[in-house]
């Protein structure tokens, strides 16, 4: 993710394989929306997705844990 500050705002989302639509979690600080994904079940976290400006990674490819 280009976007490395905390305080940087994102977009939460998750992305189900079965649905197309794209159900927004979260817009708001980088450093909150890791938080709120880290709470969420397993199985939504193999599909959450942040969003900056510049970039859209998967969220298990940024958690640090």
């Amino acid at each position: 993710m280009r976007t490395t500050s905390s305080t940087a705002s994102v977009r939460l989302y998750y992305l189900d394989e079965s649905d197309p639509v794209a159900q927004t979690l979260f817009y708001g600080p980088r450093a909150d929306a890791i938080a709120l994904a880290r709470q969420q079940p397993e199985d939504v976290q193999a599909g959450l997705w942040f969003a900056t400006d510049n970039d859209v990674v998967p969220f298990l490819d940024i958690d640090e844990g």
